[in-house]
């Protein structure tokens, strides 16, 4: 069973950065595709990043694009989201999750493993 554990989250002030990194034991994350997940209070978990393990793609929610970048460390089998330009309105729990009958992408309920979540917050 794969267990993912998710850190890097905090506090920051508008228009900062976060570097969040999700760590995976008991499996190989380069074998899986990878997503990352948010939720704010009162709100559904919504999808931020994927990358897509068989054709090496990346997909961002619209209200990301430009600003977050998903990589891999395959020797530190951990997967990166880099945040640029952090918002108010990115505040949220931010999840890793493992994508085995891959493509899901957004769509949460496809996906087999998740982390326990970092939290993300954005205020001045």
């Amino acid at each position: 069973q794969v267990q993912l554990v998710e850190s890097g989250g905090g506090l920051v002030q508008p228009g900062g950065s976060l570097r969040l990194s999700c760590t995976a034991s008991g499996g190989t994350l380069a074998y899986y595709s990878i997503g990352w997940f948010r939720q704010a209070p009162g709100k559904e978990r919504e999808g931020v990043s994927y990358f897509h393990s068989e054709d090496g793609k990346t997909h961002y929610a619209d209200s990301v694009k430009g600003r977050f970048t998903i990589s891999r460390d395959n020797a530190k089998n951990t997967v990166f989201l880099q945040m640029n330009n952090l918002k108010p309105e990115d505040t949220a729990v931010y999840y890793c999750a493992v994508d085995i009958a891959a493509p899901h992408i957004f769509e949460p309920l496809g996906y087999d493993y998740w982390g326990q979540g970092t939290q993300v917050t954005v205020s001045s």
